[in-house]
């Protein structure tokens, strides 16, 4: 049933199982992690962007190759054993913690290692999903997935910060772990047999420079890679200061963090929701232009948050963001699946998670840094510069006349 309701696929309903729960853990352990090293170990603000862009860091490193291996290979035992590494990674720290053990160290290297898994991880998942659920289901695929990870991030940080005010961070870390182990039992038990992997060919260098060339060339997939590594790379230097913020500012706590991050999430699920239905109404491409340029006058509030007026402000600020991302993250992942061949989908998403994801490990590491030498608002007005600045790859590309985006696979 290549165009019927996805959910009748139970391919699909297993992966989305496996989702629902790793991504659940996952805003949990986000929020759980720096609480972790600020709260239990007092790390300062350049610990704490050292430990964000430990995090991301392995996007920049193994990103590349890591896309190109993966289209030699079958992509569910990768995302199984991804699975399953960080699972025993990230349990490793509630036991030295309980054991009184527990160093900046570790975290350091549970944040590099969780990186390079997830690495993995992100470029086969979304290389496997077209072969699961077909083109003509991606769209909705999509956007069921988009739309749970964004519900998931509205109940997981307002969990996280609650278990984290009640029980510990070092607690709230022991539940993602054991949220990777259900997603890759649940991957485990899809039984649609997997298409064998691509030929071998001449040799990983020239396997990933295809991959780039087709980025680099295609007219969208070029624009759109400019623009979402600016918008990560300003989302990131305010993320990666907002723990210590809401542990210094009087009048914050933990609890309050995971109450704006669920904010977020309900901005990001309102968004994602409704991207197919915008996308049909106003066109792909037009819609993409009015959401990025659509937050600019919000963001100067973001930096006026505070313990009292200006966490209202600034909530407001960042929902609006995450609206917007949630509209892209739909339409654009779509769009990048439906035009990549196939044999290339590993190398091309690989390419755009290494610029993307790699701008995550740039914006951490530079949020740390600003937030050790200026202080910790000037980095947030430092992300919220670049987050203004976002738009104009769009703005300045023919897309801004386009109502819809064009057609058609991509050469490399």
């Amino acid at each position: 049933m290549p165009g019927g309701p996805v959910f009748t696929d139970a391919g699909f309903r297993r992966l989305f199982a496996a989702a629902t729960a790793s991504r659940l853990g996952t805003s949990i352990g986000q929020l759980a992690l720096p609480l972790t090293a600020v709260a239990a170990l007092g790390a300062g603000p350049g610990q704490v962007g050292v430990l964000a862009t430990a995090g991301t860091l392995a996007f920049l490193l193994i990103g590349l190759p890591a896309g190109a291996w993966v289209d030699r290979v079958r992509r569910r035992p990768v995302m199984v054993a991804a699975d399953l590494l960080r699972a025993v990674l990230l349990g490793s720290v509630p036991l030295a913690w309980w054991a009184g053990a527990l160093t900046l160290n570790q975290l350091y290297a549970v944040a590099l290692l969780c990186g390079a898994a997830t690495v993995f991880f992100d470029v086969a998942d979304q290389s496997y999903l077209p072969h699961l659920v077909g083109p003509g289901r991606l769209t909705a695929a999509n956007t069921a997935l988009v739309s749970m990870d964004a519900a998931n991030q509205l109940a997981g940080r307002g969990v996280g910060g609650l278990l984290v005010e009640l029980l510990s961070a070092p607690v709230a870390i022991a539940v993602d772990a054991l949220s990777f182990i259900w997603s890759a039992l649940c991957l485990r038990s899809i039984r649609r047999p997997e298409p064998p992997p691509g030929t071998a060919r001449a040799g990983l260098g020239r396997d990933i420079a295809e991959g780039v060339r087709l980025v680099a060339r295609h007219p969208v997939l070029r624009v759109f890679t400019a623009e979402g590594a600016l918008t990560n790379l300003g989302c990131q230097i305010v993320m990666t200061m907002l723990p210590v913020l809401f542990l210094q500012e009087p009048g914050l706590s933990p609890l309050w963090l995971g109450a704006f991050l669920t904010a977020g999430g309900a901005g990001s699920l309102l968004g994602s929701a409704a991207a197919r239905r915008l996308a049909l109404r106003l066109g792909e491409g037009r819609l993409i232009l009015l959401t990025s340029v659509g937050i600019v006058p919000f963001l100067p509030l973001l930096p006026l948050l505070d313990g009292g007026a200006g966490l209202w402000a600034a909530g407001a600020a960042w929902t609006a963001l995450t609206v917007k991302v949630g509209v892209s993250n739909v339409i654009k992942v779509s769009y990048r699946q439906r035009v990549t061949p196939d044999r290339l989908l590993g190398r091309v998403g690989a390419t755009m998670r290494f610029l993307l994801t790699g701008a995550l490990a740039i914006g951490a590491a530079a949020s740390g840094l600003v937030g050790e030498l200026i202080g910790v608002r000037a980095a947030l007005w430092a992300g919220a510069g670049v987050l203004a600045v976002s738009c104009l790859p769009i703005v300045c590309s023919p897309l801004r006349t386009s109502r819809d985006l064009p057609a058609g696979q991509g050469t490399a």
